[in-house]
């Protein structure tokens, strides 16, 4: 293939040939590239994944169902308690089951700081399993 010529004379024609040697070199070390990088990106990690059972996971009877009002109102399994008898009835439950799970119910509008101080109060008593129950079934 000659791309010009030393006559002068002769008339020039446009060259219709598309020159596929550099994009088959490239096409080469894009394969060579991605034959070696392959087998790196397919290297997984051995992880030990817990088993998962199909049986509910059923909450343990012992528990405590500790109710908060918005009035201010608080409630120790529907029985109505004041503050100050928390401590020693928390740390009573709390010796009685190590395992021993307090359930929170709050209404919406209650300010936090009474939740607050509750999960603290019976933090300090020993109950440290505590939870908080809700009702997805009440839209807002």
């Amino acid at each position: 293939m000659a791309f010009g010529s030393m006559e002068g004379g002769s008339r020039q024609i446009p060259m219709a040939e598309i020159n596929v040697v550099p994009l088959v070199d490239v096409m080469l070390v894009l394969l060579v590239i991605f034959i070696i990088t392959a087998p790196l990106l397919t290297h997984s990690v051995k992880i030990d994944l817990p088993k998962a059972s199909s049986s509910p996971n059923i909450t343990q009877p012992e528990h405590i169902e500790f109710a908060l009002r918005e009035d201010s109102s608080l409630y120790w399994n529907g029985e109505p308690v004041t503050m100050d008898v928390l401590a020693p009835r928390f740390a009573a439950a709390a010796s009685q089951n190590a395992n021993m799970e307090l359930h929170i119910r709050a209404d919406k509008h209650v300010h936090y700081e009474q939740v607050a101080r509750v999960m603290s109060i019976a933090a300090k008593a020993g109950l440290v399993r505590i939870g908080f129950v809700t009702d997805p079934s009440e839209q807002n």
